[in-house]
């Protein structure tokens, strides 16, 4: 007896260190990393826009799980980008705005804290980035760049001769503009260049520097680095440009929209009404009379135009998507890859008279977030939890079970991976510059501007937010319950020392001055 229970300790032994031995040999899970510049909710799985045209989004959502109530943290490329890549929400850095007041604070912002990528690759993680990873592409910051990344793929050259239809706008990754340029600058001239990249327009080869748009590059990088061996685990980063401004694509993703289909956003009469004035600021845009002004002005038709620019730009990167993921399903990583894919922020078609992202209503603040984990996820599940972007790094913290993160501000959303039934309490949080604030729950959206005006919207009756609550003395106690996440201590801008009025201030200023709140904005 005695010698049989020796034998079966012994071999309990056995197995119990197999069973750790296989556990330490299993291979660290790689992340695939997909971002997708200003995609708003115009997927077939996250119903924005009947028309969009998305078989590879929608396929690649229906195999995971689909956050279809995500947020951004502020709805802006820099911002946002920089937000989710460092896990600190601009109220906490002050990073508002451009990347050249971030690059002066970095240091202090980031202090014994890195980079999501950084952090990955000190983890032991090879790293790997193409196209518009950051703002300004795989980094916005040039002396950080090696920190960040062992692998980065090729920029986008674009010609002297097509980059005159751009006028000098932005980087070469957004182009190419229209054949004739842009709309707006042909039709109103030098004054409206502010605005000119609201453009549109279908793209013959010619059209494309080497007939090839900047997207389709990133996607055969990342298509043959998923056919390439991989010593490390990798943390592949793929950046698609499109539908960012100009509303350019190839000709074919047109042709699968029937122009006369188009409808323009649902839109009251009287939707700015009641609008605080500071949301009416941000409504109004760059170009001089108004962003909205600007294209109902332009002719009769170009509201349409730009819907049909941006339907197609959606469908062309739904085709760059489609191309990784294949790669990705036919590679030897299909089984140990967890595949993210999320927009910065979204983008106004003509909602509140809003033809940008920059202000704090659900066009501009609401993406597409999915996440797809081997042994974990079930296929065809969605969650309408708010959750927000800077939930991202600590759950890719967490499911590759790298070390804590102590700054990150965020939230795992692994228990929403294992059960889309689980709630959390807290909502999410987005600014638009200083201490303008939009905090979302799953039901309500409430406002609070620096000079203390207010919106509250009831996404069970009014998902299109068309009529604001705020002032009305029944739904105090909602306004109470989402006032209490407002930060209680704002971050100056970064670099400034005391808070100065900024150009949403000033053009209120202006217009209260003069008495002169454009017409259509009243």
């Amino acid at each position: 007896m005695k010698n049989t229970v020796v034998g079966l300790w012994v071999l309990c032994s056995i197995l119990a260190n197999d069973v750790c031995l296989a556990q330490k040999q299993q291979p660290q899970k790689n992340v695939l990393f997909i971002s997708i510049d200003d995609l708003n909710d115009w997927e077939g799985a996250m119903g924005g826009n009947s028309l969009a045209i998305t078989p590879n989004m929608d396929k690649l959502f229906a195999s995971g799980v689909l956050f279809a109530n995500a947020h951004a943290s502020q709805a802006v490329c820099t911002a946002s980008r920089n937000s989710l890549l460092s896990g600190i929400h601009p109220s906490s850095s002050g990073w508002y705005s451009g990347t050249a007041d971030m690059r002066k604070t970095y240091d202090q912002v980031m202090k014994n804290h890195t980079m999501l990528p950084q952090y990955f690759r000190e983890n032991g993680y090879k790293t790997l980035a193409a196209g518009k990873v950051f703002h300004n592409g795989v980094s916005d910051y040039k002396d950080k760049t090696d920190l960040f990344w062992d692998v980065i793929a090729p920029g986008y050259h674009v010609p002297q001769e097509l980059k005159e239809r751009g006028d000098g706008y932005g980087g070469s990754h957004f182009y190419p503009f229209p054949k004739e340029g842009s709309q707006i600058l042909n039709h109103y001239g030098e004054e409206y260049r502010d605005g000119h990249s609201l453009c549109y327009g279908k793209l013959e080869p010619e059209d494309i520097p080497g007939g090839k748009m900047f997207d389709e590059q990133i996607a055969e990088w990342a298509v043959g680095q998923l056919e390439k061996d991989h010593e490390k685990p990798f943390f592949m980063a793929v950046g698609f440009v499109r539908p960012h401004v100009p509303f350019t694509a190839p000709k074919k993703y047109f042709d699968l929209y029937d122009f006369d289909d188009i409808s323009l956003p649902e839109m009251p009469e009287d939707e700015m009404f009641d609008i605080p004035n500071l949301g009416k600021s941000m409504a109004y845009g760059t170009i001089k009379t108004g962003d909205h002004y600007a294209v109902v002005n332009l002719s009769d038709t170009y509201w349409k135009e730009l819907i049909y620019g941006y339907l197609a730009c959606v469908s062309f990167v739904d085709d760059q998507v489609g191309k990784v993921i294949e790669a990705l399903d036919n590679s030897k990583y299909a089984d140990n890859t967890i595949v993210v894919l999320w927009s910065d922020h979204g983008q106004h078609l003509g909602e509140k008279k809003t033809w940008r992202k920059q202000d704090l209503w659900e066009e501009a603040t609401r993406v597409p977030l999915f996440f797809k984990v081997p042994g974990m996820t079930q296929p065809g599940q969605k969650s309408l939890q708010a959750v927000s972007l800077l939930d991202i790094y600590p759950t890719l913290v967490e499911l590759c079970e790298t070390p804590t993160v102590p700054q990150l501000e965020g939230e795992s959303l692994v228990p929403m991976l294992l059960d889309v039934a689980t709630e959390r309490e807290q909502p999410v949080l987005t600014t638009w510059r200083y201490k303008n604030h939009a905090v979302r729950s799953n039901d309500w959206r409430y406002i609070r501007y620096r000079d203390g005006s207010e919106e509250l919207y009831d996404h069970k009756n009014d998902p299109r937010e068309h009529t604001n609550l705020a002032s009305d003395p029944r739904y105090a106690e909602v306004i109470a319950a989402h006032k209490k996440w407002l930060p209680k201590n704002d971050a100056l801008p970064a670099g400034e020392t005391q808070w100065k009025p900024d150009a949403l201030d000033k053009r209120v200023e202006e217009w209260l001055s003069n008495d002169a709140i454009p017409d259509w904005l009243e």
